[in-house]
């Protein structure tokens, strides 16, 4: 959430950030209503001063006979109900202001770029090259399927389309993939292990920037105001909420395996095969919370662990930095990672890394204060996957099949599959 005093401040910056974002607000609502807002105060403040007066002329009553205390004591019964409903009305108002700024998207980097959509993301750099088949290589589910690890008519059966069940050596590999990522995290990114609920309250989501606005994506319980986690950042990220850290402590690393369950509302026809685009899906998640001096180094650095992983078990990728039409709501400036896909002769999406500034810190009140005793100031939040298993899992096969329809493991992951060096029939 951003400060309406900031907004105020830059209303023509900010409308202009709307504008790149592709986001139709009207900024004058907040003004008028800021304007509202404080008229509001002002007569309250200027009432309560009045019913002051008036009683501190009660209590000297005895000073002054010739005062008539009955009609002294009404007019401030009648002031004090005008505040009452001036209270009120105040409250309304803070909500309502509260509501549309709750709406409204993060500021951008100077460093993102302005662009309409995915096709105008910047390259920043690309590892690895793509293999040479000399033969015609499958998509993921046709090798998947022909091996028994993958089943998706199982998972419509079970549940609904966009389900999968693995079997065998795939669900294997997808255990071993989330070892394999959690151990390269902590043990040499230095992130700190957490297991946290797969459940949470629609004030975690709030704090996090799903709620309000992206509902229609998420499962919520029926009977209790608890939410599936879209993504462990909406934990991880809340863990500090409501909280004064100390800048001695900072910058705090936090990672975690954890299902994750999005409904998919706006992605009707896209990626309608495999495991590309499900409604329940395994990633690892890294947050990070620092403060604002550092927090673009160490998105830098992030989004370098998250290419770590892909390095390791030597999938090509590339980097781009997304631009204004593309990036993400509570985001400043976002890196995306995409893995190479034979079968789409593309890259495509496997992690995000982003940089959050204070939005989700004013959001969830999350504050540190610094080292030299200066005034407590909001954190900055960073979140990226460390990474997207499932889609891992795609990447490997398609990049890892062989012509007899086998699947080569990659080396890193061998010790991860009790020394296993090919999945055959």
């Amino acid at each position: 959430m951003l400060d309406i005093k900031y907004i105020l401040a830059n209303k023509d910056e900010y409308a202009e950030v709307l504008k790149n974002r592709h986001h139709d607000f009207n900024l004058d609502i907040l003004v008028e209503l800021d304007a509202k807002r404080r008229k509001i105060i002002g007569e309250t403040e200027d009432l309560k001063a009045k019913r002051n007066e008036g009683s501190k002329k009660i209590g000297n009553a005895k000073n002054n006979p010739g005062l008539d205390v009955n009609a002294l004591k009404a007019e401030i019964k009648s002031i004090g109900d005008k505040i009452k409903e001036l209270d009120a009305e105040l409250a309304n108002v803070e909500e309502e202001l509260h509501n549309d700024l709750m709406t409204l998207p993060n500021t951008l980097s100077k460093t993102t770029p302005i662009g309409n959509d995915e096709n105008d993301n910047p390259e920043v750099r690309k590892w690895g090259e793509p293999r040479k088949f000399d033969f015609e290589p499958k998509p993921h589910w046709d090798v998947a399927e022909a091996l028994g690890i993958m089943d998706f008519e199982r998972g419509v059966m079970l549940a609904q389309s966009r389900f999968t069940v693995l079997k065998g050596l795939g669900a294997r590999m997808e255990r071993a993939l989330v070892n394999f990522m959690l151990d390269m995290h902590t043990k040499k990114h230095g992130y700190l292990e957490v297991e946290p609920p797969f459940m949470v309250r629609s004030a975690i989501l709030e704090g996090t920037g799903q709620l309000p606005k992206f509902a229609e994506d998420l499962y919520k319980l029926q009977n209790d105001d608890l939410w599936l986690i879209p993504t462990a950042e909406v934990p991880l990220t809340n863990l500090n909420r409501e909280s004064i850290l100390e800048e001695k402590d900072l910058p705090l690393y936090y990672t975690a395996y954890t299902p994750c369950f999005r409904r998919e509302a706006g992605s009707a026809g896209r990626d309608v095969r495999g495991l590309m685009r499900q409604h329940q899906f395994d990633k690892v998640e890294m947050v990070k919370i620092c403060t604002p001096e550092t927090s673009y180094d160490e998105l830098e650095k992030l989004t370098n662990n998250a290419g770590e992983v892909l390095e390791a078990l030597e999938l090509p990728y590339h980097v781009v930095n997304l631009c204004s039409g593309d990036i993400g709501f509570g985001s400043c400036k976002t890196y995306d990672l995409e893995v190479w896909l034979p079968s789409q002769n593309k890259y495509r999406e496997i992690s995000s890394c982003s940089n959050c500034e204070d939005f989700q810190a004013r959001r969830m009140n999350l504050r540190y204060r610094p080292a030299d005793g200066g005034k407590i100031r909001f954190a900055h939040t960073l979140n990226g996957s460390g990474i997207a298993v499932g889609r891992t899992l795609i990447a490997i096969i398609e990049n890892y099949q062989n012509e007899d329809g086998s699947i080569t493991v990659p080396k890193a992951l061998v010790p991860y599959m009790d020394g296993l060096e090919v999945i055959r029939k």
